[in-house]
Formats: structure tokens, C-alpha cells, sequence
């Protein structure tokens, strides 16, 4: 193996990349004629061990970009959300013909280089335009979460659709998980007081309802071993026996039940639940 054909094992790099980084002409031509490279749009120097995402974005002239890039940063995804490749692509520039995929021709709202993989911005406003409201929500709220980003930042980028700029209102940056996020938003409709991650018999809790109601999420990643399980149920009997009124709603229920779980927590709001200890 050549020392260039290691330095492409897995990945896909552009041809002025790898001029800049001292490969001459002579070994970019030995690589191309090598089964293991594959050169694509004259530019693109692809390893047949590369992730086919790469690969597919060289072969259109795109980057990945909305639901495909929020996979490749494992950024959680509601169910039902499909796995066509979205990429990025200049206004102007010559996109794919008769392709499967999603192509996303906007103005890059960050400048980028010679790059298969868009940037987190501009994934963003991607997932904003491509998915409903709701949905759009708990991602954003999961990249936030994962990319440690200040929902204060992101309300000052230029954002060049309303969709954007409404989810970025409205994003906290406080959901432990996207289920967090498919509980809270509905239930902020109500006008009722919704906090999260609040600190209660000395562990946080998911929800927090007025002062008294606390809503639990079993999620698949956080509630999984017999021990943790243990640890929630101990839990919740402590903060009955605080005078809190303690809802737990499994992974199931909240995406696949969701009417009952909300009429379940509309009927304690109506029973005053939220307001007074429950003593």
C-alpha cells in the first residue's frame, strides 16, 4: 500500500486537499488507477472502504446535510423520519438527475471549504424546512444537547427561513432526551408552567408541572438495566412522600399513545394537581 493510498483508507478527500498537503501529480494519477480509489467528478478521491453516504455526495457534488447528517452525529431521531441521503447544494451548481434523494439548494449560511460533510447550521435549517414543527423541535433540541450549543447563539444566526428562526425561539436546551421534548412542547400550550430538569429529593427530574406535578420518561437509552429502574421507583416514592403527584410514561406511550398520556396529565391539571402538595 502506497502512503497515499493509506492516507485515503476510509475517507474521501478532494484532490486540492491532497496537493496541499505535498502528493504530487504523478501519485494522484498512480491512486486513480488503483481498484481500491475511485476518483469522482475529476475531484474526489474515494476509498472503497469510505462510508457510502461520502461517496453518494461526491458522486452528486453535495454535502450531507438535514436528517442524513443529524444521523452521522447521532442526534436523535423521532420514529417514522425516512433515510433518503439529503445533501447540500449551491444555488447554480449542477445537481444530480433522476436521483433518489433530497437535495437542498440554499445559500450556506456558514461559509465552507471543499467539504462532503455540511455544517451543523446548516443542517439545522434543513431539518426546519423538511420536517414538521413538532419533530423539527426534538432534533434541534438533541443537537443542542450533543454539540453543546447556547440556545442564545443560535437565535443570532441569520436564519433564512421563519421555520428556522421559530425553532430557534424556541429551543432550551434543557430536554434530556427527545422524548423530553414531545412532552414539553404540547403541554407549554396549555399555558401552564413547564420546567425541566429541576432538582427535587436531590436528583433532577424530567418535567416538573406548577410546583407539585413531576411527569417521568422511561426512555430506551436512560431507563434500560433492573438497577436504574430501581433507582427511579425509590425515587418516585420520595417525592410522593414529599407531596408530589409522580406521572411516568414509558418510550411506547409518549410515541405511540400520545392522546392518553396527554388526557392522563390534562385530568391532573384539572384535579389542581400541579398547584398544591398532595397530602
Amino acid at each position: 500500500m502506497t502512503p497515499l493510498e493509506d492516507r485515503l483508507r476510509g475517507v474521501a478527500v478532494h484532490r486540492e486537499q491532497l496537493r496541499r498537503e505535498g502528493y504530487s501529480d504523478r501519485q494522484l494519477r498512480d491512486a486513480a488507477r488503483s481498484q481500491d480509489i475511485e476518483v469522482l467528478r475529476r475531484a474526489w478521491f474515494v476509498s472503497a472502504s469510505a462510508p457510502s453516504v461520502l461517496r453518494e455526495a461526491a458522486r452528486v457534488g453535495g454535502r450531507l446535510t438535514c436528517t442524513t447528517l443529524a444521523r452521522q452525529r447521532n442526534w436523535w431521531m423521532p420514529e417514522g423520519i425516512g433515510d433518503e441521503l439529503h445533501v447540500h447544494l449551491l444555488p447554480g451548481s449542477t445537481g444530480p438527475q433522476s436521483w433518489p434523494g433530497v437535495a437542498h439548494w440554499t445559500k450556506p449560511i456558514v461559509p465552507v471549504g471543499r467539504s462532503l460533510v455540511g455544517t451543523i447550521e446548516d443542517a439545522l435549517a434543513h431539518i426546519a424546512l423538511c420536517l414538521p414543527p413538532e419533530r423539527a423541535l426534538v432534533v434541534w433540541e438533541s443537537a443542542v444537547r450533543i454539540e453543546q450549543l447556547a440556545p442564545e447563539a443560535l437565535r443570532r444566526v441569520r436564519w433564512q427561513s421563519r421555520a428556522a428562526r421559530e425553532l430557534a425561539e424556541s429551543v432550551t436546551g434543557l430536554s434530556d432526551s427527545g422524548l423530553e421534548t414531545l412532552v414539553c412542547r404540547p403541554l407549554r400550550r396549555l399555558r401552564v408552567q413547564v420546567r425541566q430538569q429541576v432538582y427535587l429529593a436531590r436528583k433532577p427530574v424530567d418535567v416538573l408541572v406548577g410546583n407539585w406535578l413531576v411527569i417521568q420518561i422511561d426512555g430506551w437509552a436512560y431507563h434500560s438495566s433492573a438497577a436504574q429502574r430501581e433507582k427511579d421507583i425509590a425515587h418516585d416514592a420520595e417525592l410522593r412522600l414529599r407531596g408530589y403527584t409522580v406521572l411516568r410514561f414509558s418510550y411506547t406511550q409518549i410515541v405511540h399513545r400520545w392522546p392518553e398520556v396527554e388526557r392522563t396529565i390534562q385530568r391532573a391539571l384539572a384535579a389542581g394537581l400541579h398547584l398544591s402538595a398532595a397530602f
